[in-house]
């Protein structure tokens, strides 16, 4: 069978029976990859593709690490699956080595399959850890697509789903560059914002609202990073009124802002965290939830009412426990918190002061982004809020010039988020820089200021 031929299988294949994510099946045509390695994939005509998206922001490792396949064939010898009731090897090593990693009293793990379903389940526990029933969640988010997650999603993704879970209740967050506080420098914007939090609080009722939820470094939605200050501030506010602090890290979190857990960075210690993505680079799916010991003794002696059948999967588990131990034996937390101040943050920083289409640059370790606008001194964005269609075509038209030189990007709304495996060498930075600095003359032909 030539090559030809099995790319030819799978794209027919995939058009007769595979239903994509996120997408009108009839106006789409999934690149068929044929395999992948480190920084890179490749589809079957031999087109190889450096990858600043990390697929979803999840292969912090990188592809096919051969450690880390070693490590799920050899679990997959060993037991496959077991059901959560049993004590596993597997599970219980991935949770002691996550707990010993994570901030404060955080010495539980509830496992999940990704994301969502963490973030599901730390929303669950909030709420009758306190007997609340509200949670605020911000404008500027992606928490999941399931029924409970995508509610407390505050980006466009969350209006088909509407009207959803009851409770939920929206702030804004801290974006300097497009303060919704009028704020003048990040120190206001910090200010302010905390100030907007409270209001919210005082006027929803301290004692309705079970958490407030955040991802600790915004992720799709901008790579927005906290002003200092910000993240302690919520801390405070949650210990006066007796709320629950969840931090969304299933993006930020394993390396990708240079940390093992993004709230590292800020010294401060939520009650939950959720994490899935790059705890082992999707290799098998996982997520979960790290537990503070005050809201687990809260199911001491009354059930947790949450389960899932592959909770804590030993396949799952043993691919964490690898990754873990990959990540501290070659230092890749450290590499990509050297790599983003050294060689990204300066790179991209040298773009913007190229392209007049830069409006912002802003980021941690391997976790950036490009803001892009069409007039500097009005910050009007390259493309309009949520655009589609011909209103999309700016960024379309990057996104293909990008792909053209081999480069695969990550892009939102008007952004270039430069997000790829933390495993990624400074060569292969420049090497993305240098296709991205091209692709940039595209915007900068809609730029319209002086």
């Amino acid at each position: 069978m030539t090559e030809y031929t099995d790319e030819a299988r799978v794209r027919a294949d995939d058009r007769a029976h595979v239903f994509h994510s996120w997408s009108a099946q009839a106006l789409i045509d999934p690149m068929p990859i044929a395999g992948a390695s480190g920084s890179y994939f490749w589809d079957y005509a031999g087109n190889r593709y450096l990858d600043f998206s990390s697929q979803l922001v999840n292969v912090n490792i990188g592809y096919q690490h051969p450690k880390l396949v070693a490590a799920i064939q050899e679990q997959a010898a060993k037991l496959c699956t077991v059901a959560p009731s049993f004590a596993n090897d597997a599970r219980s090593e991935a949770a002691r080595l996550i707990a010993e990693l994570a901030p404060g009293e955080l010495n539980h793990v509830f496992f999940t399959n990704g994301g969502a379903e963490a973030n599901e389940n730390a929303v669950r526990m909030a709420r009758l850890h306190t007997g609340r029933h509200k949670v605020l969640a911000a404008y500027r988010s992606y928490h999941g697509a399931t029924a409970g997650a995508i509610a407390l999603t505050g980006d466009p993704r969350r209006w088909p789903s509407e009207p959803g879970s009851p409770g939920i209740v929206r702030y804004w967050g801290p974006y300097p560059y497009r303060s919704a506080f009028h704020a003048t420098d990040e120190a206001e914007e910090c200010e302010r914002a905390l100030a907007h939090l409270r209001d919210i609080i005082t006027f929803e009722g301290p004692k309705t609202v079970a958490a407030i939820v955040l991802e600790t470094v915004v992720g799709t939605n901008g790579i927005l990073v906290p002003p200092d200050g910000y993240l302690a501030g919520v801390r405070e506010i949650c210990d006066e009124y007796g709320i629950v602090m969840i931090a969304d890290e299933v993006m930020a979190g394993f390396g990708r802002c240079g940390e093992w857990f993004a709230v590292d960075r800020w010294g401060v210690t939520p009650d939950l965290i959720t994490f899935a993505k790059g705890v082992n680079s999707g290799y098998v799916p996982l997520g979960g939830v790290i537990i503070s010991r005050a809201i687990a003794e809260t199911f001491a002696h009354s059930p947790f009412p949450g389960g899932l059948t592959y909770s804590g999967h030993p396949l799952a588990c043993a691919s964490a426990v690898a990754s873990i131990n990959i990540f501290k034996e070659e230092g890749i937390v450290e590499h990509a918190r050297a790599i983003g101040e050294d060689v990204i943050g300066p790179g991209l920083r040298a773009l913007a002061d190229r392209h007049p289409s830069v409006g912002e640059v802003r980021g941690l370790g391997v976790f950036w982004a490009v803001e892009l606008v069409r007039d500097r001194s009005t910050r009007a964005p390259l493309v309009p809020y949520n655009a589609a269609g011909s209103d999309a075509k700016p960024m379309n038209e990057v996104m293909a010039a990008c792909k053209a030189q081999g480069l695969w990007p990550f892009t939102h709304f008007n952004r270039v988020h430069v997000v790829p495996p933390c495993t990624i060498s400074a060569e292969e930075v420049k090497e993305g820089l240098a296709a991205l600095d091209q692709a940039l003359e595209v915007a900068d032909r809609y730029y319209v200021g002086s």
